[in-house]
Order: C-alpha cells, then sequence, then structure tokens
C-alpha cells in the first residue's frame, strides 16, 4: 500500500541530466565560448551567475510558496533570502563608505525574514528592492575597479574581499534556496 505525503516529489526540468535544473542548452548561466579574463571579469561572471540562480529558484512561485517557511523554529523562506540580500546589498554599501549608515530597508532586526507574507506587493517590493540595492551597490563599486586591493570605508576593507565576501553571500544563500525550493514543490537540480 502507497504511503500518502505531504511533501512533494523530487523533479526537474533537465531532460538530459535529471539532475540538473535545466538542460545545459536552457541555463542562462552557461555562456558560450571561453570563461572570462581577468580577475575582476572571473569574479563578476560568479557573482552575476549566482544572483542568476537565485532568481531561478524563485521562478514559477506564487506569494504564497515564495514566503513558505522551511521548518520551525526558522523563519527562513525564498521570499526572506530575496530581502535578505537586498538588506546585505544594501548594508555592503556602509562597509564602504565613511558617511552616517544607511537606515535598514525593513526596519527591525530580522524583519527581512519575519515580515517576509505570502502577498504580491510584499513580492514585488522585495524584488525591486533587491535590484535597486545590487545596481547602487555595483555603480559604487564600480568607481573602484582599477585596483582591486584598495582599502575602502572606516575598517579599510579591500575591494576583492568584498566582491568576494559578495559571492559568498550568494552562494551560501542559493544552497539554501535549493533546499526551500524542494521542499515548496519538489523541484531538485543545481
Amino acid at each position: 500500500m502507497a504511503r500518502m505525503s505531504d511533501q512533494p516529489a523530487r523533479w526537474t526540468q533537465a531532460t538530459v541530466y535529471p539532475d540538473m535544473w535545466a538542460n545545459p542548452d536552457d541555463d542562462p548561466r552557461n555562456n558560450e565560448g571561453p570563461a572570462p579574463d581577468g580577475e575582476l571579469a572571473t569574479i563578476t561572471d560568479v557573482l552575476t551567475n549566482y544572483r542568476m540562480t537565485l532568481r531561478m529558484k524563485c521562478e514559477g512561485l506564487d506569494a504564497e510558496q515564495l514566503a513558505r517557511r522551511s521548518v520551525p523554529p526558522s523563519t527562513m523562506s525564498l521570499l526572506g533570502l530575496v530581502r535578505h540580500l537586498a538588506e546585505v546589498e544594501r548594508d555592503w554599501r556602509n562597509w564602504i563608505t565613511d558617511g552616517d549608515p544607511l537606515p535598514k530597508l525593513y526596519g527591525k532586526r530580522d524583519a527581512d525574514f519575519d515580515e517576509a507574507v505570502g502577498e504580491q506587493a510584499v513580492v514585488d517590493a522585495a524584488f525591486a528592492d533587491l535590484e535597486r540595492e545590487q545596481a547602487a551597490t555595483d555603480a559604487l563599486l564600480a568607481e573602484h575597479e582599477e585596483d582591486l586591493g584598495e582599502r575602502l570605508g572606516k575598517d579599510a576593507i579591500a575591494v576583492r574581499e568584498l566582491l568576494v565576501h559578495r559571492i559568498d553571500e550568494y552562494a551560501r544563500h542559493c544552497g539554501h534556496a535549493d533546499l526551500l525550493r524542494e521542499c515548496v514543490d519538489g523541484r531538485v537540480g543545481q
């Protein structure tokens, strides 16, 4: 007798490799030709791919699914991750400027996750916030592309260190997004 489960069945859209998110020919992260040359181009390419991965993990879900939390007592959700990364992008600008810190996007500590509710307006705002904050941080760092060893801000953080830290943050949360997405609808893959 088959057992009923509230867990979604595992599935993928890939037909060539069943452990992949999408077929390689359909994956927007696959670039034709050689990898980028140079340190900055490589770092930028990796960061772009992780950002795209996060968006891909959220595609096709409604507001309730995006806000669905993992397991108690965690408040983590895909929507919470999007809001968290918008908050983090803003905070990184605080690291590299000498002025007064920018206020938190979502107010109190942990509001990025705690207030990630399944309403379309909250989802739309979160993705708009993320896009705006990424662009602002990218623009500020673009002013310092000539010397990745240049030290910025009150804590004298190197541009290179901040760029690599951004990759680290997105990579970690893309791992969370893999597990969250699988819990929501069973979709698995790279």
